[in-house]
């Protein structure tokens, strides 16, 4: 699959036959709440055009369930299947229209086409979160979503990961780095991809210390 850096969290999932967007972030809305962390990154607006088939939400934190963000994708008019855990659903679902509200919590699977996403245990400060498993039936790719170093994460995950992507910030009931390194070292993936920096941080992702990692760049493909 084509997979691609939105920025913080978000990623985009991509083959000749489904278009998933994971915890899309294009406002500066936390800035309201935390002035703190504005938006370093500019906009590229042509992300707002995209009409996923299936938009995945892993928890109900602004940067990850963006109410601002959120009505490009999700609309009375749009037609989406929305995984999400029910700090997210019982929210999203207020939009209605002809969409697929899908209750996702952890070990609750959903086959789109022939890809298999699994939703597994995060450990973080929403009461619901999840990470997610895509499976397109030739690799699985690991979404951890926000968390923590928890043993409990690891009982959830297959042992023939080919790509991991995780937090490495610190903040928020996030992973540090050195957590982050332990977490990838028992994922064992072929790559391992840090994400959930820059946006609001100048943290630099080159001080990750982990063998096979692969730095992404926004708005960029990530070379797995």
């Amino acid at each position: 699959m084509k997979v691609t850096f939105l920025g913080q969290a978000g990623l985009l999932f991509e083959n000749e036959k489904v278009c998933i967007m994971i915890d899309p972030y294009f406002s500066d809305n936390v800035k309201k709440f935390e002035p703190k962390n504005y938006r370093r990154k500019e906009l590229d607006a042509s992300f707002l055009k995209i009409k996923p088939d299936v938009m995945i939400f892993t928890h109900n934190h602004l940067d990850h369930y963006d109410p601002v963000t959120v009505p490009y994708y999700i609309n009375k008019e749009s037609c989406v299947t929305v995984l999400s855990p029910k700090s997210v659903w019982d929210e999203v679902r207020t939009i209605g229209g002809n969409n697929n509200f899908v209750l996702f919590n952890r070990g609750t699977s959903w086959t789109y086409f022939d890809i298999k996403i699994t939703a597994v245990k995060a450990e973080h400060s929403d009461p619901t979160p999840i990470g997610v498993i895509i499976d397109d039936g030739k690799r699985k790719y690991y979404v951890t979503g926000d968390t923590l170093y928890n043993e409990e994460i690891f009982k959830d995950i297959p042992k023939d990961i080919y790509a991991l992507f995780l937090p490495i910030n610190g903040v928020g009931n996030n992973m540090n780095m050195a957590d982050a390194e332990r977490f990838a070292e028992r994922v064992n993936a072929k790559y391992t991809v840090p994400i959930h920096f820059g946006m609001f941080d100048e943290i630099n992702p080159e001080d990750f210390s982990c063998d096979n990692k692969v730095i992404p760049k926004i708005y960029k493909e990530i070379e797995l």
